[in-house]
């Protein structure tokens, strides 16, 4: 009997958006209890689903939290994809960086919640951060030393670069309070946007003789 292969499994609307109610659940629940203080009780409680039909989808604890941690960084990866080599550099650099400040302002807990898995070493995605997060980077790498090879922005090293605005952009989300705490009042997200592009950005461009 000739072998079949096996269908691809593909999401209906209802599925994809009840995996979207147990991330968004999820991401409450490791947010406030961390990783092991965390159950998929807590999370179907969460996202008013049974428990039954919550493991349909997810059939451990670890499958929702590397499913939630790998969606975020999709997520924030994206502005990143979208480097356009054929595009002005500060002006492709300044719309990353506007954008990484955006959703983490938008989703501080996302972003505590990876900074917490990096801290303890990255268990449960360490196969993304060297798979295709080291493969996108490596990429949009080139596209930055093509434009200092070209003479449009100061030679850099292109991953220390995007490493200073992972730092920057991701830190008024992981220490907002501390950055609170020393303005002495709430942080203005358009004032820190507009300074951190300054601070980034000015170090970029090439001085003319």
């Amino acid at each position: 009997m000739p072998h079949t292969k096996a269908k691809p499994v593909v999401n209906t609307r209802i599925q994809a958006r009840n995996k979207e109610l147990i991330l968004e659940a999820a991401l409450d629940v490791f947010s406030a209890s961390g990783f092991r203080g965390a159950t998929v009780d807590q999370i179907a409680a969460k996202a008013e689903m049974s428990k039954p039909n919550l493991l349909y989808y997810f059939r451990r604890k670890e499958d929702i939290y590397v499913a939630l941690l790998e969606h975020t960084l999709s997520d924030w990866l994206e502005p990143l994809r979208e480097l356009d080599p054929a595009g002005d550099p500060l002006t492709e650099l300044a719309r990353y960086i506007s954008a990484k400040m955006q959703m983490s302002e938008a989703n501080p807990k996302a972003s505590r919640l990876f900074a917490n898995e990096i801290l303890h070493g990255a268990p449960m995605i360490e196969k993304f951060l060297k798979g295709p997060l080291r493969q996108l980077v490596a990429e949009k790498s080139q596209v930055i030393q093509s434009w200092i090879a070209a003479g449009k922005l100061a030679p850099v090293d292109p991953y220390h670069l995007i490493f200073a605005i992972w730092a920057v952009t991701q830190h008024y989300a992981d220490f907002s309070v501390q950055v609170d705490a020393v303005l002495g009042r709430r942080e203005d997200p358009k004032a820190a946007q507009k300074a951190v592009l300054e601070i980034l950005l000015r170090g970029l461009q090439v001085k003319q003789p």
